[in-house]
């Protein structure tokens, strides 16, 4: 089974709000999940929060983010903590 860490779109029409969700990649974009991971609004102030623990342990365990998640993560300095871990582990 593949894991992804994307997003679910969530909200009212025109007034888009985003679920950041560790799902397999053969699911629907809006079907089931494994675990919600954060948040997104990106109307007006752009607004995110992220369980910076849980999405760890998704990368840690060889989840794939999307393009527009791996962004966010950055954003929060995730992946730069992500990356940090990793080359500890490898030295």
């Amino acid at each position: 089974m593949a894991v992804k860490l994307r997003l679910t779109r969530m909200g009212a029409k025109k007034h888009p709000t985003y679920r950041i969700v560790a799902t397999d990649s053969r699911r629907p974009r809006d079907g089931q999940y494994l675990e919600l991971i954060g948040t997104y609004s990106p109307v007006g102030k752009s607004e995110v929060k992220i369980n910076e623990e849980i999405a760890l342990k998704w990368l840690n365990n060889g989840a794939i983010p999307t393009d527009t998640v791996k962004n966010l993560f950055s954003k929060a300095g995730i992946m730069k903590k992500f990356a940090d871990a990793k080359d500890k582990k490898a030295k």
